[in-house]
């Protein structure tokens, strides 16, 4: 059974569990009276156990005594106990400060890593306070200050800022002045109004205040800013109640590094997963603007490539969605990947500036950051008479932290996406200034911004191998420090770290986080070797969206010497211990251990013989409320009025339901009219787009992936030509049998990958012939979209009749694309690969149309090279392109060498003939409009399975171990 995501962890061996502290949850403001944003406990244990001193059961207590007589008669002694550390102190005064409270005199004691701090506290006339309800305001106030220290970000201990900030609190006073504190605190102690009304004057004094345009004058963009920080400002609030409850709770976190995420657009989704997106299109609409037409206004986060990228985004929307305690890291691209920009057929890369206009979902957290060290050497010293590492580093930059509010649909569970920014750092900079060598801080700082400016930098280059190198230790190093200092600002002993730390490596990019936390234990935390790697095998998994050896990857030794010495050493030190673990497992089977060795790493298999256990299959999900909820209304509530629920939104199995309508006739009427307002859309675009007009009764055949030969978009090219040349040697009356099919080709060709290029290039060449042919008319079109991305995609999938998903046997690990074309009802021309195999589990061959070698074909097809017989309609099509048919000549050499002569590594002769009769059982079904439709119900009732609400939970539960935390409403 083949599949998907491919998941290799080392699993956590038992270990004792300890009970978490109980944390006294208290709301915010101090007058019981006023509404409360939660409804929670104001008792800690510690409250309720004042001599308890186990650090696992212990917490903060705030308690009032009555001072021996004739001392201090005029004060009332507040005795408070909590864990020493640095600023609690502060803390303390500050909440009496602003209170109104005078402090007259404290005292302290200690109590292991516990202290015992008793302030004698008068109102601000010099009075005891005697009102017992003011009493508890102000325990309230000191337990939810000291408890808190959140949003999870306050007490960080960073670098200090090269300026720094002066705030003024304001003194709210007991007595005469109570009714200040009720004022400042009853403002914010209800949640933000979804009413018409309010929503639109927030909209109006974000247009006014935030925008800085007169409310009386601005058009659709800045109506768009407006409501995207409107809708933002809905976003924070349940993103610090989130928090709060995090950091009350106390539960395992996971923490997912990916240098990914392809998020699309924010607005739709956003209002979606809150709830209130009807409220805000009438109160547009009662200001006159439209939502769809100011959701167009938004640009695409351009933070990711293919389906790496977007599986990274709904993962991140389903750990928000069930519940789990997650943030996920990444890296904030100035440019993101690139641009594509077709001329004259050829695929050309711009920068994509998305950040030119700004971006109103994400919060630049410029007290979070972070030194992130380069080159140097590495010292020796020692530390109570033992020998520790030193790295000291010849380059520093520090790493800016950019949040970004992950809402969760049907719960107030917000989560963090944090991507960082590459800054030069303060030091280095003052050091150019000081010598007068204005041109060299530049050049540093612009040195340093390059680290975070595009997704995969060229590595073909030396340079380019250090920059990308660079990128990937930058961001792994910022998300590490992170973690740790979110672990260490709740607890001191490392062997609680498995307990509450999960780590997940998406892909090969963030690997070095294994290395850099084995570095941090070591030589930071002065752990032993053997308690250090202890903890790396119970808090890493790793996920691989590979199959393709050759697709993992390497670094060059003297690069990783020079850039990251410290690392080496590790790496080195790891491997070592590992490889003498071998020999005793496997002996001195040198071949082998040299096959398994980390430095210049070699098969797979070899690993999973000897520790099965350690890999797991996943199937990978999408995200029903992107790619269904949002990118397709009209079969989102469709499927809502038969299931009669719209529960399906979070518990997409009962998507199952539909299977008991699949052949009743007023469904059917109703899925094609849904079908057909979705080809109106796509027909639209496609005309904006090209200027080109297709039939919408063609049925619309897509293929959309990044390109690459091993998914074969020069399969699907060849079969367009082979329609082509059939449909030009038909008499008349054979054309009327021919079903119309409008052929579109969409995806981004690596800068470097020529072969994909001409792949586009074809494409390009085919179409201009065929589009512009009268004997073809409406029979037959092709259209290649351009800079295909989510908000495309958006477009595409709802209206696509059928899908093409073609990758040779054995290369696709998953595949993600196919599932949103399932979920839509779209039906799918395939291969037995990837996800595939576990579709045709789900919904039966007889839904699908299959074709290809299987994966167990595919090597002795290989091997028989020259040999292998293909059929004539192959070598007519290949001979069409090389006779200059469709221009070119010379330059589409190259390109049909590489699938002729006994070249043809991915099989495109091979399965040319099953192809074409796929396409043409494809042809059949479609005419028969009531197979085609049931057909299309049965894909939908069976993509449940497919959902990545279910991929996060089977990974909570089996991998991870951590638990869903749900913030109350």
């Amino acid at each position: 059974m083949a599949t998907f995501s491919f998941s290799i962890h080392i699993p956590n061996t038992s270990f004792p569990s300890f009970p978490s502290p109980s944390k006294s949850v208290v709301s915010l403001p101090i007058l019981h009276t006023l509404p409360h944003r939660n409804t929670l406990s104001l008792a800690s244990s510690a409250a309720k156990h004042p001599h308890a001193t186990s650090e696992h059961n212990a917490s903060t207590s705030v308690t009032v005594e009555t001072p021996p007589p004739g001392k201090n008669d005029n004060s009332t002694a507040f005795v408070i106990r909590a864990r020493n550390r640095i600023g609690l102190l502060q803390i303390i005064t500050r909440v009496f400060n602003v209170l109104g409270l005078r402090i007259d005199k404290a005292t302290v004691d200690f109590e292991g890593d516990y202290f015992i701090k008793t302030f004698f506290v008068t109102d601000s006339r010099g009075n005891k306070i005697r009102d017992q309800k003011s009493l508890e305001s102000i325990k309230m106030a000191l337990i939810e200050a000291l408890e808190d220290d959140d949003d999870d970000d306050a007490a960080i201990s960073v670098a200090p800022p090269a300026r720094g900030i002066m705030a003024r609190k304001p003194r709210l006073e007991f007595g005469e002045g109570k009714g200040k504190a009720e004022r400042m605190f009853g403002l914010m102690d209800v949640f933000l109004k979804n009413d018409p009304l309010t929503l639109q004057r927030d909209i109006l004094d974000h247009v006014e205040f935030t925008v800085a345009k007169s409310r009386f004058s601005f058009d659709d963009f800045e109506a768009y800013q407006a409501l995207a920080h409107c809708v933002r400002d809905r976003l924070i609030e349940r993103w610090h109640d989130t928090q709060i409850h995090f950091s009350h709770k106390d539960p395992k976190r996971l923490y997912f590094l990916s240098l990914e995420f392809l998020m699309g657009r924010s607005l739709s989704n956003s209002l979606i997963n809150l709830g209130i997106r009807d409220q805000f299109a009438d109160a547009l609409s009662q200001l006159g603007f439209e939502f769809e037409v100011l959701a167009e206004q938004e640009g695409d986060a351009c933070l990711g490539n293919g389906g790496l990228a977007r599986l990274s985004a709904c993962q991140m929307d389903s750990l928000a969605t069930l519940d789990y305690p997650a943030i996920g890291y990444g890296l904030r691209y100035q440019y993101g990947l690139f641009r594509q920009v077709i001329l004259d057929g050829f695929q050309h890369e711009q920068p994509d500036y998305w950040l030119n206009f700004g971006n109103p979902w994400e919060i630049e957290r410029i007290h979070i950051t972070y030194t992130v060290k380069f080159y140097g050497t590495v010292t020796d010293e020692v530390l109570n008479g033992e020998k520790y590492k030193v790295w000291v580093p010849g380059e520093m930059v520090e790493a800016v932290a950019y949040d970004s509010p992950i809402p969760g649909y049907g719960t107030r569970n917000t989560i963090d996406l944090r991507l960082w920014a590459a800054k030069p750092s303060d030091q280095h900079d003052m050091e150019a200034y000081n010598t007068g060598d204005y041109v060299d801080a530049v050049v540093n700082r612009q040195r340093a911004e390059s680290i975070s400016s595009i997704l995969y930098p060229d590595d073909r280059s030396y340079q380019g191998k250090e920059l990308r190198l660079k990128q990937q230790y930058f961001f792994v190093s910022a998300s590490v420090q992170d973690i740790i200092r979110r672990f260490k600002d709740k607890h001191r002993n490392f062997d609680e770290f498995p307990e509450k730390v999960a780590l997940q490596l998406n892909d090969t990019h963030p690997s070095l986080a294994i290395a850099e936390v084995m570095r941090v234990l070591l030589d930071e935390e002065h752990l032993g070797r053997e308690k250090a790697w202890d903890i790396i095998c119970k808090i890493f998994s790793f996920t691989t969206h590979t199959v393709s050896p050759e697709a993992l990857e390497k670094i060059p030794v003297d690069l990783m010497g020079s850039l990251l010495p410290r690392h080496l050493q590790i790496i080195y030190d790891i491997n070592f211990h590992f490889v003498e673990e071998l020999k005793k497992m496997i002996g001195l089977d040198y071949d082998r251990l040299a096959r398994m060795s980390i430095v210049e790493e070699g098969a797979v298999k070899d690993f999973y013989e000897l520790w099965p256990n350690k890999f797991h299959y996943k199937t990978n999900g999408v995200t029903q409320r992107r790619w269904i909820v949002v990118s397709n209304p009209s079969l989102c509530a469709l499927i809502s009025k038969w299931l009669g629920t719209d529960a399906w939104i979070r518990n997409i199995d009962l998507l199952i339901g539909l299977r008991n309508h699949a052949t009743n006739a007023k469904l059917h009427q109703e899925w094609k009219m849904v079908k057909k307002v979705n080809k109106v859309r796509l027909a639209e675009y496609i005309e904006t787009m090209s200027g080109l007009k297709v039939s919408l009764d063609a049925m619309f055949d897509v293929q959309t992936k990044r390109m690459h030969e091993y998914k074969r978009q020069l399969l699907n090219i060849l079969g367009i030509i082979h329609r082509y040349d059939c449909i030009k040697n038909m008499n008349k009356n054979d054309r009327k049998k021919v079903v119309p099919r409008v052929c579109v080709i969409g995806g981004k060709a690596a800068p470097g990958y020529e072969m994909a290029k001409k792949i586009i290039k074809l494409c390009h060449v085919v179409a201009e012939k065929i589009n512009k042919d009268n004997d073809i008319g409406d029979l037959l079109k092709l259209v290649f979209i351009p800079d295909y991305n989510v908000s495309v995609a958006e477009l595409v999938i709802p209206g696509a009749d059928l899908s093409q998903h073609l990758s040779t046997a054995g290369h696709e690990a998953s595949g993600t694309s196919s599932m949103k074309y399932l979920m839509n009802g779209c039906l799918l021309l395939a291969t037995e690969d990837g996800s595939t195999i576990e579709m045709i589990e789900e919904i039966g061959k007889e839904n699908m149309f299959l074709f290809g070698a299987k994966v167990d074909e595919v090597g002795a097809l290989r091997e028989k090279g020259a040999a292998l017989k293909v059929p004539l309609q192959f070598l007519r099509v290949v001979r069409m392109i090389r006779d200059g048919h469709f221009g070119h000549k010379d330059y589409f050499k190259s390109l049909c060498d590489k699938i002729e002569g006994g070249n043809d590594y991915f099989l495109l002769g091979a399965d040319f003939a099953g192809y074409l009769e796929a396409q043409a059982a494809a042809d059949k079904a479609f005419v028969d409009e009531e197979r085609w439709t049931k057909m299309s119900i049965l894909s939908a009732a069976g993509s449940g399975r497919f959902s990545s609400d279910r991929t996060i939970q089977d990974y909570a539960e089996n991998t991870w171990g951590v638990k869903p935390c749900r913030c109350s409403s």
